[in-house]
């Protein structure tokens, strides 16, 4: 018989250097939910990001999560876990404690136990905040080094925001994410001027309400959904709207939802990035596993926190090396 899962939940506060600000709002720091679930000797730990702008507040998740003890007890598995949860950051947790867990009792890697190829590194954007158009230029000069910048937009003066960046950041690729705070308008009067600075993609231009009005649009810089799309009941209606998708592990409720969604994408012709909220290494270890051979890979929360859990995934420049299981995994 199975030990029962003894289960832990606590929520911790990491500060950001300086202040991270996009089109929605402001932060100086991340608030986090880490997930620890112990069995015999072993433990098992996630991390999740609640976030508002999906309903989501740290209490909430808390109880969430604390409602399944009860169900952990008692043994549930990740795919049961998915019928007993909604999409969103509480299942990414204990979903992501459940794997850690296995993989810790089991003494295999995490990747080995999804039936992956072994992990390699990947090579991370780096975003900008947004700013003004100087600000953001001189922001840029400081990380011109680094071989994709991502800028955060927000409607009247992103061209001249982006120029400022091409201007100092010269040979980096850049993309672009307006978080939801365009119109079609704005679209058709900076696609253009984007696409002659070099901008790679366009995330989330419009309200995830508003995807109709990109039903047979065409952009000349590829657009990704990022708001839009959650888990794989989300998929379909991006079709012909949308290149790429921007795989979130507390948008799908965890790793075992993620690399759902990324198999379905690719069969459905869709691009994939994966991204992250501000958050610690426990987060991004897992999603590095969904990275893997990913068009783009967003996975720069912990170099934004005045410091990262020790020990924490190693970032080299641009670069992130697979996990570590004293990380997770």
């Amino acid at each position: 018989m199975t030990a029962p899962i003894d289960l832990q939940v606590r929520r911790e506060t990491w500060p950001i250097r300086g202040e991270f600000t996009i089109s929605r709002g402001s932060k100086t720091a991340a608030e986090v939910v880490v997930v620890e679930l112990r069995r015999g000797g072993a433990t098992g730990r996630g991390e999740c990001v609640p976030y508002p702008r999906y309903g989501e507040s740290v209490e909430a998740v808390m109880t969430a999560i604390r409602g399944l003890a009860p169900r952990l007890a008692g043994g549930i598995d990740r795919d049961r876990l998915l019928h007993v949860l909604p999409p969103g950051a509480a299942r990414n947790a204990v979903d992501c404690a459940l794997w850690d867990l296995e993989a810790k009792t089991a003494g295999r890697p995490a990747w080995q136990l999804a039936g992956l190829e072994a992990p390699g590194p990947v090579i991370t954007a780096y975003t900008l905040a947004l700013d003004t158009p100087d600000a953001m230029g001189t922001a840029a000069r400081a990380v011109a080094h680094r071989p994709l910048l991502k800028l955060k937009l927000t409607g009247d003066g992103d061209v001249e925001r982006v120029r400022a960046v091409r201007a100092n950041a010269p040979d980096s690729r850049l993309i672009v994410d307006a978080n939801e705070a365009w119109t079609i308008d704005h679209l058709d009067r900076f696609g253009t001027a984007l696409a002659e600075l070099g901008v790679e993609m366009i995330e989330q231009p419009l309200p995830a309400g508003a995807d109709q009005d990109l039903a047979g649009y065409v952009s000349p810089v590829p657009l990704c959904a990022d708001e839009s799309c959650h888990d794989t009941a989300t998929l379909a209606p991006l079709v012909g709207k949308y290149a790429v998708v921007n795989i979130k592990l507390d948008k799908t409720g965890g790793l075992t939802e993620a690399l759902r969604v990324k198999r379905a994408a690719e069969t459905a012709g869709l691009r994939v990035m994966v991204g992250c909220m501000l958050s610690t290494s426990l987060a991004m270890a897992p999603a590095v596993l969904v990275a893997q051979g990913a068009d783009v890979v967003d996975l720069d929360g912990p170099l934004w926190l005045m410091r990262d859990r020790d020990p924490g995934l190693a970032y080299r420049g641009a670069e992130i090396a697979p996990p570590d299981p004293a990380v997770w995994g």
